[in-house]
């Protein structure tokens, strides 16, 4: 094969923007790389005015970076979409799309087309995805002992919170974690008064509009404003007109008389998703009657799941109280915690809701807790959905080496793109294998040389001593979900960056 005809200085131009493009996003990964793996260590992030974030997840180091730079933001977009869409391996898919574009541009400036490479990249991330996709295990239930182990590998090994996020899956059920409009992650909170737990219902973090809040645990009908809390309006023009002026107080007066049903329904909970008419939380107050004012949109949809209710706007309390009665939810018990400052609800009538309460010491401290059981409650759903892989970048580095097999196949300019994924998916282990204190190089080329006379790609490196192991016995598991989104989004952006050849700043929007 002739050798590849070294490119000219007067050519460096031609690569100015590309080799731009890849400085940036080489600093990016520079500040998330080194929390990768068990040995990974965490990242400061300071605020203009003092303050402190200690963390090692990836996407809330890239969510908090001053990022100006074009390339580097789209890698950040890597970051959100696995967020958005699995909700862990943020660090993994940013590694593998830095790997991606520094192999990329290697090629690039030897003298291959970008469309070749970025046509081979695509080839290679999708015969990757098939090869990993094949060899997922699936989790038999949540008995599998291997559904923890994802739990405490994503929860960076907190014992503690990979048995809380288990306790929290059992107790809403295999189902329920199934389904695909349910996220896990997002029944996970946080406060540094609590003491961690799994509370079998809703936590809504509001402190109730009344004026007292001693509201003992009482078994109570629930009923959802989706919308203020008070008298309808009409518009100041009308309200200037005696007219208009008796149809406000006409208003008014339906709205006292409305007031009285409440009581008549035995309703003990209201939810509102804007303000509360003082008139109103007066009356609901003498008659002990809870009410929460400003509750998102997406709690109260959570509350009318799990109670059955049925949201009314405030032009609903005009009608009878038997057609009234067919709106209400129904919860065993509802409670204000002082402490926590939110209010409780349990034993609702309808599906099933769990919520997982981390505490810690410090406001600094749960919020990092918080950030690793949502990570673990995550990889644990991901894993029922779609089943694991062989963590420690084993998976991977098994599937580089099928890629090289299959780059030697491929006749055209487009197999120095799958070379160029090949060599990507060795990064995660040789990352790993750096942030624990080993040569890479070498390390990668143990392990390799161990899947291939044993014929398993389940061997990795032990980051205590640097020995081969079997990561299935040893438990290091990783969802194949988190895998192959961070292998496609990583594909995705990669491509988007190599195939960038100028950049032009556009004009001010006021000019336009």
């Amino acid at each position: 094969m002739n050798p590849v005809k070294p490119i000219s200085s007067e050519g460096d131009d031609a690569f100015a923007t590309i080799l731009n493009n890849a400085g940036a996003i080489r600093a990016i990964c520079s500040a998330v790389e080194g929390t990768l793996g068990p040995k990974g260590l965490d990242t400061m992030l300071v605020g203009a005015q003092g303050e402190v974030i200690i963390t090692n997840d990836g996407v809330t180091i890239l969510e908090k970076m001053d990022v100006t730079h074009p390339a580097a933001r789209l890698l950040i977009q890597v970051a959100r979409s696995q967020q958005e869409h699995v909700g862990d391996g943020t660090t993994t898919a940013t590694v593998l799309a830095g790997a991606l574009v520094a192999e990329g541009v290697a090629q690039v400036t030897r003298g291959v087309p970008v469309a070749k490479i970025v046509k081979g990249i695509q080839e290679g991330i999708s015969a990757a995805i098939k090869l990993l996709a094949r060899r997922s295990r699936m989790i038999n239930g949540l008995d599998d002992p291997l559904l923890y182990r994802i739990g405490y590998i994503a929860g960076r090994e907190h014992t503690d919170l990979a048995k809380l996020i288990l306790e929290g899956a059992n107790q809403l059920g295999a189902n329920k974690l199934q389904e695909d409009s349910f996220r896990f992650a997002d029944v996970v909170i946080s406060h540094k008064k609590a003491v961690s737990e799994v509370w079998p219902g809703l936590l809504i973090q509001k402190i109730p509009a009344n004026t007292q809040t001693d509201f003992p645990p009482v078994p109570a009908s629930v009923l959802i404003i989706q919308d203020a809390f008070e008298p309808e309006v009409i518009d100041e023009e009308a309200l200037m007109t005696e007219a208009g002026f008796q149809k406000q107080m006409q208003l008014k007066e339906q709205f006292r008389q409305s007031l009285d049903k409440l009581v008549e329904l035995k309703i003990g909970l209201i939810l509102a998703d804007r303000g509360v008419n003082a008139e109103a939380e007066q009356f609901c107050t003498d008659h002990g009657i809870m009410v929460v004012q400003r509750v998102p949109r997406r709690e109260l949809r959570l509350v009318c799941e799990y109670t059955e209710a049925r949201p009314i706007r405030r032009s609903g309390l005009y009608k009878p109280a038997n057609e009234l009665a067919g709106y209400l939810g129904y919860a065993g018990r509802v409670s204000y915690d002082e402490r926590l400052e939110c209010v409780r609800i349990s034993e609702g009538k309808g599906r099933a809701q769990v919520t997982v309460i981390v505490g810690a010491s410090t406001s600094e401290v749960v919020g990092e807790r918080l950030r690793i059981a949502k990570d673990a409650a995550a990889a644990m759903q991901a894993a029922l959905r779609g089943g694991c892989l062989p963590g420690g970048g084993a998976a991977e580095l098994s599937a580089a080496y099928e890629l090289d097999r299959l780059r030697e196949t491929v006749q055209g300019m487009e197999g120095f793109g799958i070379t160029a994924v090949a060599q990507a998916l060795r990064k995660p282990l040789a990352q790993i294998v750096v942030n624990a204190g080993y040569n890479p190089l070498e390390k990668v080329e143990e392990v390799k040389a161990a899947q291939i006379a044993s014929g398993s790609d389940s061997l990795g490196v032990n980051c205590d001593n640097g020995t081969i192991i079997d990561m299935l016995e040893y438990g290091i598991v990783d969802p194949a979900d988190v895998k192959l989104h961070a292998l496609h989004a990583a594909g995705e952006v990669a491509a988007a960056i190599l195939r960038i050849h100028t950049v032009i700043k556009m004009k001010p929007r006021a000019e336009e």
